[in-house]
């Protein structure tokens, strides 16, 4: 018997159409291999939204969220709509008020350089030689983005503006949870990420993660200032496996991941909710690039991310984990074979260049 699912579509602006068609070539494949149907339904969000019903999330598309397990969400934004008004752009539009309309606290950001791809690094040759996997677990409903107070004010004559890094002892205990557990499911060592030596939030952060880890005596803690865990990250990426923070140095130290893998087009990234009783998570599944609106209708984007963005839906959302497999290997093995659309082309004996439906057909060859 065929397990069902059910998921949302949400394309939004740019390339993201383009990568979106690709991910679901991928997933039409690996349901009819892996014996399993997903129901889906696709909507509008982020600057089409915009366009067509004067709201980058309008509520249709917000119910059709509601009703599925998942949401696999293109990319939103672009110059045409940065002149509107900061509640109608398309990110803060949108992709913002998804997260906090379903408590989505947790982002899971993968930061892998395959070996067939370290010379698209900036890193030194010698420092990666075997590539590297790290997980970046980013705390993302709290922090200074949401703290309160916040606004700009007048002391004495002159403009002054406040941000608050505020956390709850709750916020933490969540995020740590969902890091420990990934780091399970890996190499069982966690590095937690804070600034524990200035900072009060960052005190709780540390005293936290050290409580949480007695229920799970199987992963090895270990801490790290976060000015420290930059320098590292560039000196000895491989060394790194899971690591959690909080939000804001979560938001810089996972695009400086993203930068020494060589390129936003080959990460994605799971935003995830409140565990569920079977062990699964909504969650909202993306690439870690934007719409990249100067290559928009060339049909030349890299579509890896966005189905690396699938394969992570099935395994947290859907428990389809040997599908999730399956695609990775076919992603690592197109890669292997010298497939390389132009964000990761470097002219080398081998490669064989080709456009995002190119990229797509060799994944599918190798699924």
């Amino acid at each position: 018997m065929f397990r069902s699912h059910r998921i949302t579509i949400l394309a939004g602006d740019g390339i993201g159409p383009e990568v979106m068609a690709e991910a679901l070539r991928v997933l039409e494949a690996v349901e009819s291999q892996f014996g399993f149907t997903v129901t889906r339904t696709e909507h509008l969000v982020g600057g089409a939204a915009l366009d067509a019903t004067g709201h980058p999330l309008p509520p249709e598309t917000v119910e059709a969220c509601e009703n599925a397990q998942a949401i696999l969400f293109g990319s939103v934004g672009g110059p045409k709509w940065e002149t509107f008004p900061p509640d109608l752009q398309p990110e803060r539009g949108a992709l913002l008020p998804l997260r906090k309309h379903f408590g989505l606290f947790a982002n899971l950001r993968p930061g892998v350089c395959l070996p067939a791809l370290t010379h698209a690094s900036p890193v030194k040759q010698e420092l990666i030689a075997e590539g590297f996997d790290v997980l970046c677990v980013r705390e993302l409903t709290g922090g200074v983005y949401f703290g309160s107070p916040k606004g700009r004010h007048e002391v004495d004559g002159q403009p002054v503006a406040l941000d608050t890094m505020i956390y709850h002892k709750s916020e933490i205990e969540r995020i740590a949870r969902v890091a420990f557990t990934a780091a399970l499911g890996r190499k069982k060592r966690l590095l937690s990420v804070d600034k524990a030596n200035v900072l009060a939030s960052s005190v709780l952060w540390r005293e936290t993660m050290l409580e949480i880890s007695k229920e799970f005596p199987e992963v090895e803690l270990s801490h790290m200032y976060v000015d420290n865990a930059a320098m590292q990250l560039i000196k000895r990426p491989g060394s790194f496996d899971v690591l959690v923070t909080e939000n804001l140095f979560g938001d810089i130290l996972s695009d400086e991941m993203a930068m020494i893998s060589g390129s936003l087009g080959m990460l994605p990234s799971a935003s995830l909710g409140k565990q569920r009783e079977d062990g699964l998570y909504f969650g909202l599944y993306e690439p870690s690039g934007g719409s990249a609106p100067d290559i928009a209708g060339q049909f030349v984007a890299n579509p890896i991310a966005q189905i690396l963005s699938l394969a992570m839906l099935l395994r947290f959302s859907l428990g389809e984990i040997p599908a999730a497999e399956a695609i990775e290997k076919a992603v690592a093995k197109a890669i292997a074979d010298g497939f390389r659309t132009g964000d990761i082309a470097t002219s080398q004996p081998g490669e064989t260049k080709v456009g995002t439906r190119g990229m797509g057909d060799a994944i599918l060859a190798r699924l």
